[in-house]
C-alpha cells in the first residue's frame, strides 16, 4: 500500500455500508484514523469493529446539526485531528415516482439529510480545519446532480444543491488551506439500489435486478459495472497530497455516464436520409 493517509483523520457519514463503507475501509488501508458515522447503530459498529484500532463509530444523524458537531468533536477527541472530512450520507427517496405523485414530505428528509447533511459536515469540519492547517472535504454528489430528467426529482435538485455548494465553498475556504470536492457516481452497486421491496422472492429479485442492470447499462460507455471501490479509489485521490492543487471540481465516477448521449444520433439521421434517398430514385 502507498499509505497516501498516513497520520490523516477521516470523519465518512453513512459508512455503515455501500460506498461509505468503502472509503472507510480503503482509507484505514492507505494509513488513516476513522470515524464512521452513520445512522444505523448495528452495522456501523460492526464495519468500526472489523476495521480494528484505527476505526471508530459514532451515531449520527446528518440532518441533525448538533449530532453532526458532536461526531466531528468525538473524531478528534478520540484521534487528535480532523483532516478529511467525506460528507457521503444520502436518501434517495422514491427512484420511480413521478413529481405529480410525489410526497412532499419526503421532500423534507431528501434536503435535509442529502444537501442539509452536507452543509452540516461541512461547517462543523471546516471550522476545525480552519484552525488546524487546513484539509480536505469530500461531498458525495451524483450525475443526477447534472442530468435533468424523469423522477428523482427532488434527489436530483438535492445533488445539484450539493454540487454548487462545493463550488462556492471550495472559493470561500480557501484562504484556510482548506479543498473542497465533489464525487458524482453514477451506476453504482450499492445496498440503496437492488431494487429490492418488502416480500419480494430473491427469483423476483433476481429478475429485477438483471433487467435493472441492463437497462442501466445501455446508456453506459463503459460496459462494466461501477462499485463502491470505484468511488473510493477517486475520494482516496481527492484526500490525499496528490490532489494538493485540486478544489473545487465534480470528479464523475460513472463510467461516461455523464459524458454524453450514447446513442449514434448523427448515425441514425444519416441513416434516415439514405432511406428517403434511395426511395426518391
Amino acid at each position: 500500500m502507498a499509505q497516501d493517509l498516513a497520520g490523516k483523520v477521516a470523519l465518512v457519514t453513512g459508512a455503515a455500508s455501500g460506498i461509505g463503507r468503502a472509503m472507510a475501509e480503503l482509507f484505514v488501508s492507505e494509513g488513516a484514523k476513522v470515524l464512521i458515522a452513520d445512522i444505523n447503530e448495528e452495522q456501523g459498529a460492526g464495519v468500526a469493529a472489523e476495521l480494528g484500532a484505527n476505526a471508530a463509530f459514532r451515531r449520527t444523524d446528518v440532518s441533525k446539526h448538533e449530532q453532526v458537531q458532536a461526531a466531528v468533536d468525538f473524531a478528534v477527541a478520540r484521534f487528535g485531528s480532523l483532516h478529511v472530512m467525506c460528507n457521503n450520507a444520502g436518501f434517495p427517496g422514491r427512484p420511480v415516482a413521478r413529481f405529480l405523485d410525489d410526497d412532499l414530505q419526503e421532500y423534507q428528509r431528501i434536503l435535509a439529510i442529502n444537501y442539509m447533511g452536507t452543509v452540516y459536515g461541512s461547517h462543523c469540519a471546516g471550522r476545525h480545519m480552519a484552525k488546524n492547517g487546513g484539509g480536505s472535504i469530500i461531498n458525495t454528489a451524483s450525475i443526477a446532480g447534472v442530468m435533468p430528467g424523469f423522477a428523482f426529482i427532488c434527489y436530483r435538485a438535492s445533488k445539484a444543491a450539493i454540487i454548487n455548494f462545493t463550488k462556492s465553498t471550495a472559493i470561500d475556504l480557501a484562504e484556510y488551506g482548506i479543498r473542497v470536492n465533489a464525487l458524482a457516481p453514477g451506476s453504482i452497486k450499492t445496498p440503496a439500489t437492488d431494487y429490492r421491496k418488502p416480500g419480494m422472492s430473491e427469483e423476483t429479485f433476481r429478475r429485477v435486478r438483471a433487467e435493472s442492470d441492463r437497462v442501466m447499462m445501455s446508456y453506459k460507455p463503459l460496459k462494466a459495472q461501477g462499485l463502491p471501490e470505484d468511488v473510493a479509489q477517486a475520494a482516496l485521490f481527492l484526500a490525499s497530497d496528490r490532489a494538493r492543487q485540486i478544489t473545487g471540481i465534480l470528479m464523475p465516477v460513472d463510467g461516461g455516464i455523464s459524458a454524453g448521449d450514447t446513442v449514434n444520433h448523427a448515425g441514425e439521421l444519416m441513416a434516415a436520409h439514405e432511406r428517403i434517398l434511395s426511395q426518391s430514385t
